[in-house]
């Protein structure tokens, strides 16, 4: 049973839950303070986008998240508990895809699940599920190098969602591609997270992306990284949160919330 799953009929905790978490490093005799008192909430279903600007942290947030990075002060719990470092838990989706060369697209998905020690007919069932859910049904025996780029990226994806992950973190998993491949590949993300039910946690420069695709938008100031803003994309709520792109482009509150957001980075930018 996994942590959505409750008989007693009692709420699941968090998908993930950060508490007062603080990241600082040394230099020299100076101390760098990364991130300070971050508190967040990430709930099952979240897709959340994450902005601000450069040098902020929203990389070590992320780093931080996955368990690459040892948080220097307060808590971390992933499904209720603590998480203390790398986990099949909690999924991560890189800027580059970084599958094996040598494995098919099925077999670079299954990768972990043989890791794991599932079954080959359960390792099949489910890889052949997740090939469907990210429109590579007749892609499974192509190897990288036959793949497009947003081919491979979809797999990458695949690969995260395949054990089960409660969140997926993702850094700016489109910032490779051209134009037209990161819209066509923002769409299928947002159709890939309709079906897994999942939280996405999706770092980005990008304000129009963070508009088209997230339900819940955070806004960062640096030095140190803090949560700025916190708030639910009104874009994404109410009867329209399932409208086409072009819809939300076309919505008169686009142009003001893109300048709002805009806006709410350029005061926050950190001075050097």
């Amino acid at each position: 049973m996994t942590t959505r799953e409750r008989k007693d009929g009692a709420s699941p905790p968090p998908a993930a839950e950060m508490i007062g978490v603080s990241l600082a490093f040394r230099r020299g005799r100076e101390t760098i303070i990364v991130l300070e008192d971050i508190s967040l909430r990430l709930r099952y279903r979240d897709f959340v986008c994450v902005l601000g600007p450069s040098g902020c942290g929203k990389t070590s947030l992320l780093n931080v998240l996955a368990g690459y990075l040892a948080p220097t002060g307060g808590e971390i719990l992933v499904g209720g508990q603590p998480h203390l470092g790398p986990t099949p838990r909690v999924g991560v989706v890189f800027q580059a895809p970084n599958l094996f060369p040598w494995l098919t697209a099925a077999r670079n998905i299954e990768f972990g699940l043989k890791m794991m020690g599932v079954d080959k007919a359960g390792r099949r069932g489910r890889v052949g599920a997740l090939l469907e859910m990210i429109g590579l049904g007749d892609a499974a025996n192509l190897l990288p190098h036959q793949m497009s780029g947003g081919m491979r990226q979809r797999v990458a994806i695949a690969r995260a969602l395949a054990l089960d992950s409660a969140v997926v973190l993702l850094d700016e998993p489109f910032s490779a591609l051209d134009a037209l491949t990161r819209e066509m590949m923002q769409q299928h993300l947002r159709a890939i997270w309709g079906k897994a039910g999942r939280c996405f946690f999706f770092i980005t420069h990008d304000v129009q992306e963070a508009l088209l695709l997230a339900n819940r938008i955070i806004v960062m100031e640096a030095s140190p990284g803090r949560i700025f803003s916190d708030f639910e994309n009104p874009l994404r709520s109410g009867p329209g949160r399932e409208a086409g792109f072009e819809d939300l482009r076309t919505d008169p509150r686009f142009p003001g919330l893109r300048a709002g957001l805009l806006e709410m980075i350029q005061g926050n930018s950190c001075v050097i």
